[in-house]
């Protein structure tokens, strides 16, 4: 990953890989960046633990669910989903498990993904997902100390 160069009329401003644009800001424990409203980017979370690959998600399969709408490649998958919601929903709302170690919220790739201890870890991206493969439990054990200060109420 790369970091940005903006030069705007008010000055010169650098954008981490973590930045999150104006537009773009996570909006609650669910994260819906890339996708307004839709959890996972349409992906369907049953489907990892299923398939054992990403699968997007159909509108026609639709649950709602911590205030945002998961979708599902099937009607199997969304009874699955609706019966233990939290046995399939992502680990820190869906944001990149790896940003939530480092103190951000950002967007995934559904591509980058791994199961650990029965539940669903997403990445920033295939890179950041091999940084965090390197120690996993060492970079969970950072989210969850951050984890409740990133979505506290300001």
């Amino acid at each position: 990953m790369v970091a940005v160069t903006l030069v705007v009329a008010a000055g010169v401003y650098t954008l981490s890989p973590w930045t999150v644009v104006a537009g773009d800001k996570p909006k609650g424990v669910v994260n819906t960046i890339g996708s307004p409203g839709v959890a996972i980017r349409g992906y369907d979370p049953v489907a990892y633990f299923k398939d054992g690959k990403a699968t997007r998600g159909k509108a026609e399969h639709v649950a709602q669910y911590k205030g945002a709408t998961w979708r599902f490649a099937s009607a199997e998958n969304k009874a699955t989903f609706e019966a233990d919601p939290a046995k399939y929903e992502p680990v820190y709302g869906g944001y990149c498990a790896y940003g939530v170690a480092q103190g951000y919220l950002v967007k995934i790739d559904p591509n980058a993904w791994a199961i650990k201890d029965g539940r669903l870890y997403l990445n920033y991206d295939a890179g950041v997902q091999a940084t965090w493969a390197k120690d996993p439990l060492g970079y969970i054990k950072k989210a969850n100390a951050r984890w409740p200060k990133l979505i506290a109420k300001p």
